[in-house]
């Protein structure tokens, strides 16, 4: 289950196909070695993205 602490990075790997939902949300720099690192609760931070209807699309 992907939650909050999961990193973009990692997400990419697992699931590449949840690319397009990143993109749709907002989240266009996914090629970027920053957010490799970042968990999706600091990146929604960075864009103003809410994370937990994000996680209800991601994990859906």
């Amino acid at each position: 289950m992907i939650n909050a602490d999961t990193k973009i990075g990692e997400l990419l790997q697992i699931a590449p196909e949840k690319a397009d939902i990143l993109i749709e949300a907002g989240m266009h720099c996914l090629g970027c070695p920053a957010s490799q690192g970042e968990t999706l609760a600091e990146a929604c931070d960075v864009h103003g993205i809410d994370v937990e209807e994000l996680l209800k699309k991601l994990n859906a």
